[in-house]
């Protein structure tokens, strides 16, 4: 039985592709309703993909979520968190921008043993 949570492939690749064509850079910003649907779906897909609880996947001002398989947080700041901007995220999410590139060059900071979502991404193609 699918979760309150669980999300629909469908609706997903329908959020994504419309805002593709800013994330390709031929399109305006999409609007916040837009965008921020773009990143909850996406969060919500990685968090059923990689279920549990050791990492902390930030996405301000939209959304925050726990997943992949460790030893379980509870209090206070995680020890694996991942942290990026609304764009990186989606970029990631898309396979337009690789994890490697996107750390190395400081769009997503990433502490701890278990924040490398190199394994779940990209979650959509466009």
């Amino acid at each position: 039985m699918a979760s309150s949570r669980s999300v629909d492939p469908a609706e997903l690749r329908a959020v994504i592709t419309a805002i593709s064509p800013w994330l390709s850079g031929s399109g305006p910003e999409p609007a916040r309703p837009e965008l921020a649907a773009a990143v909850r779906l996406s969060l919500r897909t990685l968090a059923s993909d990689a279920p549990g609880k050791s990492v902390e996947v930030r996405v301000p001002p939209f959304a925050a979520v726990q997943c992949v398989e460790g030893l379980r947080h509870t209090r206070g700041t995680p020890p694996n968190v991942v942290e990026t901007d609304p764009r990186t995220w989606l970029e990631l999410a898309t396979g337009l921008l690789g994890w490697a590139d996107a750390v190395e060059s400081g769009r997503v900071t990433a502490s701890g043993t278990r924040a490398d979502l190199t394994h779940w991404l990209p979650l959509v193609r466009l």
